[in-house]
């Protein structure tokens, strides 16, 4: 009854917000979510004190004004996202490739030409929702794993908004066969890599982090190779995408370890070039600091 009564009530306000914002261009969109993201800056105590701590244990040599700068960058950046996510049925496939730049497409392309489908990763990072609009809209088909919202109704908004960018999507709950079909199809599977998880504890931002090992399992099983990607946000409704080369183990080590190890190392890459743009409100080193690693 409890889930009922929210979708009742959070449904049609998401409707009418995202209808609100459709009205709107790029940019005026974008600077209501930067409001937004301020406002949820000052109420949301608990992620904006995680945020500040996070961004302490990754940059001890900051100054707590920069650090307070840059957390109130994090909030306005995501709440500028979500606005553009909700203007996704807006875009079509020749608006999507002329508002966004891309940089090393030949690795997916060399990826593709080795016919073992391809394992795309990624992050919460800039505008990751954008890429997955990118790839589909140069007609490659993508599958992107997501975890379920806890209430249905806007679970089924989200995923209409991305199977409406040509994506298809999976729950992450019962992923894993659905993966191994679609790399066999020789297509390509999204993942989101930054969680924090109990797989492994391999290094970022040099402290151990609980991470996930599917990704290399998976690369290990199928040879099918890992693609790092990342689409940074430039300008109102406009992003850079920048592919990297394939994911390799490191003779010797743990290949599982070794792959993300690699992985965790480009995406901290990309975060201490935008440290805006990532997710720092996340309790991405929870699994760590619970055993007693930090």
């Amino acid at each position: 009854m409890g889930s009922r009564l929210l979708d009742a009530v959070s449904v049609p306000a998401f409707n009418l917000a995202q209808r609100f914002i459709m009205r709107r261009t790029d940019a005026r969109a974008e600077a209501l979510g930067a409001r937004v993201g301020m406002l949820a800056f000052r109420a949301d105590k608990k992620h904006r004190n995680r945020t500040i701590q996070n961004l302490e244990l990754a940059f001890p040599e900051w100054t707590d004004a920069h650090r307070l700068e840059t957390a109130k960058g994090v909030f306005r950046h995501f709440g500028r996202m979500w606005v553009q996510f909700m203007r996704t049925p807006s875009r079509t496939p020749e608006s999507i490739q002329a508002a966004t730049e891309v940089i090393g497409l030949e690795h997916v392309e060399t990826a593709e030409a080795e016919g073992k489908g391809i394992l795309l990763v990624t992050g919460h990072f800039g505008n990751w929702e954008m890429m997955g609009h990118w790839v589909a809209s140069t007609g490659r088909k993508l599958t992107v794993v997501q975890r379920d919202a806890n209430q249905s109704g806007i679970n089924d908004r989200l995923l209409k908004l991305r199977e409406a960018a040509g994506l298809e999507v999976m729950s992450r709950g019962a992923a894993a066969r659905g993966i191994l079909v679609r790399l066999r199809r020789k297509e390509a599977v999204g993942l989101l890599i930054d969680q924090n998880a109990g797989d492994a504890f391999v290094p970022f931002f040099g402290k151990p982090c609980g991470t996930v090992t599917g990704p290399a399992v998976i690369s290990t099983r199928t040879q099918a190779p890992i693609i790092p990607g990342y689409a940074i946000r430039i300008s109102p409704g406009k992003c850079r995408i920048e592919f990297f080369p394939p994911v390799q183990a490191t003779p010797g080590e743990d290949p599982n370890e070794s792959i993300m190890t690699a992985i965790n190392a480009n995406l901290e890459a990309m975060i201490r070039r935008y440290p805006e743009q990532w997710l720092w409100m996340h309790d991405r080193w929870k699994s760590a600091r619970q055993a007693g690693m930090l």
